[in-house]
């Protein structure tokens, strides 16, 4: 009988430590340029992330979008946000993102601390998101001049961009 008991936990076991992972099957990014409050989009995502929400400290959140697929609404502002003198999607045409470190705030929330790289430039960034259901809902604010793109010739805060992220889960 012990031994029945411990083959039927041996076996349960796996499909148990595996229900816990959780996969990110499709994201849109959403954004807004608050100064001139442009809203726009980037898709294209794609992700390899691995979410343990029993041991967040071993998950890993990440994903990438293409440039190129930039848009605002405006044909002729998203050519020129294309060009080398903003995005530059010929020579960087991905966006990417890697998290260090995830944790679990209060209720459904969580934090994802990681490394923004936009032109080859890296940058370390805190994504706040909620968890409803199989969703993940995320903002996070960036500043442009921080990734070599100065969109207004003002200061480093007129160049705010808010960044929403949905991400739906297997």
């Amino acid at each position: 009988m012990k031994h029945l008991f411990l083959l039927c936990l041996m076996a349960v076991f796996p499909i148990a430590v595996q229900a816990q992972d959780k996969a990110i099957k499709s994201g849109s990014v959403t954004f807004t340029f608050v100064e001139k409050e442009v809203n726009g989009s980037i898709s294209d995502f794609t992700s390899t992330s691995k979410i343990d929400w029993n041991n967040l400290e071993n998950s890993v959140i990440e994903g990438q979008v293409k440039t190129e697929t930039l848009k605002t609404g405006n044909f002729v502002r998203d050519w020129s946000l294309k060009s080398s003198k903003y995005f530059d999607t010929d020579t960087f045409p991905v966006i990417s993102f890697k998290s260090t470190k995830i944790e679990k705030g209060s209720g459904t929330s969580i934090t994802v601390y990681g490394t923004l790289t936009l032109k080859e430039i890296a940058k370390p960034i805190e994504i706040r998101f909620t968890k409803d259901g199989n969703t993940l809902e995320g903002t996070t604010t960036l500043f442009t001049p921080d990734f070599d793109i100065t969109i207004l010739k003002k200061d480093r805060a007129a160049n705010k961009v808010v960044v929403q992220f949905h991400l739906a889960l297997e």
